[in-house]
């Protein structure tokens, strides 16, 4: 994907005022205590631009989830913020632990900018079976490559490589894993 950043204007915060809303009321009622796990699993695909096969545990807060993409069978753990203002693509077998923050909007630092532009959304990437600490932070623009790991607690300021574990504040590399068997995994996918 591209990363492309995208300027909001002050004017445009507000836009799709009904769409908000209709959002932020399906979020209420998938957090709700008394909603079954099969109206929450209803809920998925009118949360997200895509969740197909995904499980996510309430609670769960986010903001523009029709740019939010979860890939077959990702697992959320409890508590995941996404900001999806540009788009976060969460690739297949993908594991988040609990109170993980996925952020697609900064704003400027400059203060003169700052009075000028609302915010800015760059996307965010995460490969397939990644596997994020709890606690972590992902900030815009980051791209996680295929099978890595982020420790948890972790602040992700920057791209990951493939098959890689990170940790820290900035996360920085703390060492390279093997690679998958991708044959292995292909098979045991197959299976169930």
């Amino acid at each position: 994907m591209a990363k492309t950043s995208v300027q909001y204007q002050f004017a445009d915060i507000g836009q799709n005022r009904e769409n908000w809303q209709a959002a932020r009321e399906r979020l209420q009622r998938f957090n709700d205590p008394a909603t079954s796990d099969a109206d929450r699993a209803a809920l998925l695909p009118l949360l997200f631009g895509q969740a197909e096969g995904a499980s996510v545990t309430p609670p769960l807060f986010v903001a523009a989830g029709h740019n939010v993409h979860l890939g077959k069978k990702v697992f959320v753990n409890l508590g995941l913020t996404i900001s999806g203002s540009a788009p976060v693509i969460i690739g297949d077998y993908t594991l988040i632990a609990p109170w993980v923050q996925i952020h697609s909007t900064t704003h400027p630092v400059d203060p003169w900018e700052r009075q000028q532009v609302a915010f800015t959304a760059k996307p965010v990437t995460i490969g397939e079976n990644v596997w994020i600490g709890a606690g972590a932070i992902i900030c815009p623009g980051v791209t996680i490559g295929d099978h890595a790991v982020i420790g948890a607690g972790s602040v992700v300021t920057q791209d990951v490589p493939r098959c890689t574990l990170v940790a820290g504040n900035p996360a920085s590399v703390v060492r390279a894993l093997d690679e998958p068997d991708m044959a292995t995994i292909y098979l045991k996918r197959q299976e169930g």
